[in-house]
């Protein structure tokens, strides 16, 4: 009869296997508890008074998503919802992200439970999630974020790490501004971010910092998260667009777009050469 595994008599791994063995769960363990501190760290960040720079990516690409993560910013944005990223990509985009020193976020596809837990099943270190209309709403995203009872997560995530995520609500409806005063006092809302293209088509507005519809709106958003003690990001992809925004209060700042930067630098880098 063959030995029954764990038993007295069952044989012991050779000695190179058990090396092995060891110090697959070595890292294993090494990077739960790395995925674990930055976790902790953004989370604590975003509580205190700090200024949080990040990128947003479009692309799918390990290379070029590490990249962006290697600039020196804070966090790293995987947009699910408008980008090429798919659940697929995100165990190596996330750790891509985590390697180059920043934290990696999901901008996921919608306010449903599902691509919520699945974005922080496979990597994410919290969510910035789109289409809430309503506190309602935002506490039903809030509770998707978390295990029971502070929420209806279910639990079994293959790269879900031991610290608890962040969840930040958009805001681009006039829906959602109406009702945000109600949101930013749901407990786990741990920030704001507003979406200012999808915002203006709701106002009936230019998308433009200054346009006199706007700009009102988002004076509006930013007095009610200081007054809430929310950080709030507005969403740029530029270093200036996203000084002007960061110089009104805003802590969680957009530097910039990968699609964007490289067709900027490209452009840039052509004119130089042309003289």
């Amino acid at each position: 009869m063959r030995p029954v595994a764990g038993s007295a008599s069952a044989r012991p791994l050779p000695c190179g296997q058990a090396g092995d063995v060891g110090r697959l769960l070595g890292s294993r363990i090494s990077l739960l508890r790395s995925h674990s501190m930055q976790n902790q760290a953004l989370r604590d960040r975003l509580r205190g008074s700090e200024t949080l720079y990040g990128g947003w990516t479009v692309t799918a690409d390990v290379i070029a998503v590490g990249a962006v993560a290697a600039a020196g910013l804070d966090y790293v944005v995987i947009d699910l919802q408008h980008g090429s990223a798919t659940e697929h990509d995100l165990p190596a985009l996330t750790t891509a992200i985590r390697h180059a020193g920043a934290t990696p976020v999901g901008r996921v596809r919608h306010a449903h439970p599902a691509d919520i837990g699945r974005a922080l099943d496979l990597g994410c270190a919290g969510v910035i999630v789109p289409n809430v209309e309503s506190a309602e709403q935002a506490r039903a995203a809030v509770g998707a974020c978390h295990y029971p009872p502070a929420g209806y997560r279910s639990a079994g995530g293959a790269l879900t790490s031991p610290g608890g995520p962040f969840c930040v609500i958009m805001v681009e409806s006039r829906a959602a501004l109406a009702d945000l005063d109600k949101t930013l006092a749901v407990p786990g809302v741990d920030g704001i971010y507003v979406g200012p293209r999808d915002l203006s088509y709701s106002l009936g507005c230019e998308l433009a910092p200054d346009d006199p519809v706007l700009r009102p709106a988002l004076e509006q958003v930013w007095a009610m998260c200081r007054a809430a003690g929310k950080p709030v990001g507005v969403h740029s992809s530029d270093g200036a667009t996203a000084r002007l925004y960061r110089d009104n209060g805003c802590r969680l700042v957009n530097v910039a777009s990968d699609v964007h930067a490289i067709t900027r630098n490209v452009k840039a880098e052509l004119a130089a050469a042309r003289g």
